[in-house]
């Protein structure tokens, strides 16, 4: 294939226009899996159960997943930038709100609103308390994805896309690289200067990175144009959908051309199953390391986890570039055969994984824990591999620069619902049988998962040949 040629000074901006963005996301990142590291704090203060905790979980998975829609489609008529941008400084004032509110939460408006909403009769008044605050985040985290797929899809070509996700994938996780080692800092202790924090403090969890995101959100607004005709370079990206001037449309028809495309289905339901996964392994992830590891991660977290936090991510880094340069260079930018192996080759994986808890391989021995945490590593590599080609590269190439936002929004919403799914299942399961099983049913829902992710993408690849053996037909 060709090299694509292009303007001097082109490959240039586009890298200052997609570091930005991916820094931002990046950021936004930050202040997500931050939550994470606080759940064993939170079970310690309140007595949450593991049910709650990933009710907390689904809670935020909903509404991030129903913000994809509502908010992919109204990024198609606002830019994507803007869309950012509400997103960043969203999430930035809630996580402060959850770090600097008295979490003495249960008392004061806070808790008299949890009590409104979720019947304080019924759910505990804390419960309700964080699980409202994070509810918030979860809506103003749902701008970043639509925004970010809209603009890059205005500055990368189809049989770019995949390679594009790749790399997609690596700034996803590098926030949760960062996350992962600057967590465990915090929760440790910090002693630098006037800035002292005693180990344990969870809330300081919810301070430090929206910080960051805030610093990371101002050089976005100033480095990032949403198109290159925008940056100085009109006509240099040809976009195969339509090619007209400008990157926004009519929230009607974006709605009405993306909401009935026939593959855009198939897609959202193999990425519900992608969600199921990867968001069960990484943000239970913490209490996985306490329970079936037997490992402290509360005042003391382990160097093992902070590695093996830092290593799952890389490995989906790995994953994400292999798949989406596969897709481009061998299969002409087509996701689905690579999404199918990728989502049987998971499951497959914890397939495995269940069979070595059943015999007694994984739990708090030194061999026990290396192989829980080599198990976690390959789950993040299959499950992420499949999250940037099928929820990154497929939306660009279903809806162009001008409706990549509600394609990136109702696929993208589909993976967070599928992860809502998979934490109210979960949680469950898991406090009726851990106390006999440990965390083996943990693996079995996600191997489950695997296998409908697969089958999907099989329904994908029926479908598009259809539809070319259609047009074929067609005089």
């Amino acid at each position: 294939m060709a090299k694509h040629t292009y303007p001097p000074g082109f490959r240039a901006r586009r890298g200052l226009n997609w570091g930005s963005l991916g820094l931002m996301y990046a950021a936004y990142y930050m202040c997500r899996y931050n939550f994470r590291f606080a759940t064993p704090g939170m079970q310690d203060e309140f007595g949450f159960t593991t049910t709650q905790i990933a009710d907390m979980l689904a809670i935020w998975s909903l509404t991030y997943g129903t913000g994809q829609l509502v908010n992919g489609l109204l990024s198609d008529r606002i830019g994507g930038k803007r869309s950012m941008q509400i997103g960043a400084f969203g999430t930035i004032l809630v996580n402060l709100a959850m770090g600097l509110l008295p979490l003495v939460v249960v008392g004061g408006a806070l808790a008299a609103a949890a009590k409104f909403v979720f019947r304080s009769d019924v759910i505990d008044p804390a419960f309700g308390a964080i699980a409202l605050v994070w509810l918030v985040n979860g809506w103003f985290q749902s701008f970043g994805a639509p925004g970010m797929i809209k603009i890059n899809a205005a500055w990368f070509k189809r049989n770019e896309r995949g390679t594009f996700a790749g790399i997609f994938g690596f700034m996803i996780q590098l926030g949760q690289v960062v996350s992962s080692k600057l967590s465990p800092a915090i929760l440790n202790g910090i002693s630098l200067g006037i800035l002292v924090i005693a180990p344990g403090q969870w809330r300081w969890l919810f301070i430090i990175p929206p910080a960051v995101t805030l610093v990371v959100a101002i050089f976005m607004s100033f480095a990032a144009k949403q198109s290159p005709d925008e940056a100085g370079f009109p006509g240099v990206i040809e976009d195969e959908i339509d090619n007209s001037a400008g990157v926004t449309v009519s929230l009607k028809e974006s709605f009405k051309t993306i909401f009935t495309h026939p593959l855009v289905w198939f897609y959202a339901c193999a990425y519900a199953c992608t969600g199921a996964v990867r968001t069960s392994s990484d943000q239970l992830s913490i209490l996985y390391f306490q329970e079936q590891l037997g490992m402290d991660m509360k005042t003391n977290i382990p160097a093992t986890v902070a590695w093996t936090l830092a290593a799952m991510p890389m490995a989906a880094v790995a994953g994400s570039l292999a798949s989406g340069w596969f897709s481009d260079k061998f299969c002409s930018g087509h996701r689905s055969p690579v999404a199918m192996f990728l989502y049987f080759l998971e499951a497959a994986v914890i397939t495995i994984a269940a069979f070595l808890l059943i015999k007694g391989l994984v739990g708090p021995t030194p061999a026990g824990i290396l192989t829980g945490c080599i198990i976690l590593i390959v789950i993040s590599l299959t499950a992420n591999s499949t999250h940037s080609i099928v929820g990154a590269a497929a939306p660009m190439d279903i809806g162009g620069k001008k409706m990549a936002g509600f394609a990136s929004g109702v696929i993208d919403s589909f993976q967070y619902y599928g992860a809502a799914i998979s934490l109210f299942i979960t949680g469950r399961v898991l406090d009726a049988t851990k106390a006999e099983y440990g965390w083996l049913f943990w693996y079995i829902i996600m191997a489950g998962f695997g296998v409908l992710g697969g089958i999907s993408m099989l329904l994908v690849m029926r479908k598009h040949e259809r539809m070319m053996a259609n047009q074929t037909a067609q005089p």
